[in-house]
């Protein structure tokens, strides 16, 4: 894989730097399932990542390249991979019709649940859908339809244009 240049962004914080753990993540996704219940803080957690994903799309230069770019998957990595921000690998994304398939795995949001766990993809559908959303220039609506959770190789997000 080539080299991807990503737009700098100043270091938030001087000494601790820009990244928390999962752990942290995980306790601000179940105090807000806690104290808003789970679909409500599903919705909210979404909408989250929506906002970011788009800011990430228009930071990458990725806004109105449409879907069979071949950038975005290189670009997509190097910005959420390891040499990123570390909230996922995404292996492909495919255009099959109408509808958007993003494979993706070690999601910030399955880690550390259990097999079987019905935990399901909430602030990276989010990202994820924020960015195709810009990519595209379409309204899309998010769904996992595969989890590694449940015996998935991969999380998968469908995205569908809404009418």
């Amino acid at each position: 894989m080539s080299s991807v240049a990503i737009p700098a962004v100043n270091q938030l914080r001087t000494e601790l730097g820009d990244f928390s753990s999962i752990i942290c993540f995980r306790a601000i996704v179940t105090g807000t399932e806690d104290a808003l219940g789970e679909k409500a803080a599903a919705i909210a957690l979404i909408a989250a990542g929506r906002q970011r994903g788009k800011q990430l799309a228009e930071q990458l230069g990725l806004t109105g390249v449409g879907i069979n770019s071949e950038k975005i998957v290189s670009l997509l990595q190097a910005a959420l991979g390891k040499d990123g921000t570390r909230l996922c690998i995404i292996d492909n994304v495919v255009a099959d019709g109408e509808k958007i398939l993003v494979y993706c795995r070690e999601t910030i949001c399955s880690a550390g649940e259990l097999q079987g766990s019905d935990r399901k993809l909430t602030f990276t559908l989010g990202a994820i859908q924020g960015v195709m959303e810009q990519v595209t220039g379409q309204r899309l609506r998010g769904k996992q339809v595969e989890s590694v959770l449940r015996g998935g190789s991969f999380d998968v997000i469908e995205l569908e244009v809404l009418g």
